[in-house]
């Protein structure tokens, strides 16, 4: 629960310190993140067998393609309750929590489904940073990645590997790399329709 209160805590600093005083860190969170995923494949290549890896084969197919139809479904019924546009649903969906490029390639196409492509990727982000400490009690921790989508293999790794461990780790890097690799394609072509 402490955990919870320092991401929260950081959230919001990165927030103030975004909107009262804009510095420019130029490619430094970029480096961070390289760096981040450095100590993590370090501690995956410690504590990983080829044997391991090997039987990750079936689960690192079915689980992207579950939640990229997961997601898909959920933009649908999104688009049912809010009376939107199926097309512009599912696009969203498809982003699967890769908000800086959903966003812009459905703003493409219309400015306001582009900011919420955006939004609605972002929130996922987060829910994922505070919910999958608690999401992991009730649900097998290796499906569980889902929640995280494409991020899995990024921006929430480090959470997926405190709280799921690091088995759930190359899972999450593998799952969140497939994503990365479908939804450049995927989004496109559902805004051809």
């Amino acid at each position: 629960m402490r955990f919870l209160a320092y991401v929260l805590v950081a959230l919001i600093a990165g927030i103030l310190t975004g909107h009262f005083y804009a510095p420019e860190f130029g490619n430094l969170y970029e480096i961070m993140l390289y760096l981040l995923i450095l100590i993590i494949g370090i501690d995956l290549g410690q504590s990983f067998r080829l044997a391991e890896i090997r039987k990750l084969g079936r689960l690192a197919i079915k689980l992207p393609l579950g939640t990229l139809l997961g997601s898909l479904l959920g933009g649908l019924v999104a688009s049912l309750l809010l009376g939107i546009e199926l097309r512009w649903g599912l696009a969203v969906a498809a982003g699967c929590g890769w908000y800086s490029l959903t966003g812009p390639l459905i703003a493409q196409y219309s400015a306001v489904y582009g900011t919420l492509g955006f939004l609605a990727n972002l929130t996922r982000e987060i829910f994922t940073v505070l919910l999958y400490p608690v999401a992991i009690k009730k649900i097998p921790k290796e499906l569980t990645v889902s929640m995280g989508g494409a991020t899995t293999m990024d921006t929430t790794l480090p959470i997926m590997t405190k709280f799921g461990g690091s088995e759930v780790a190359l899972i999450a890097f593998v799952h969140g790399f497939v994503l990365t690799a479908m939804v450049p394609f995927v989004v496109p072509f559902i805004l051809q329709f």
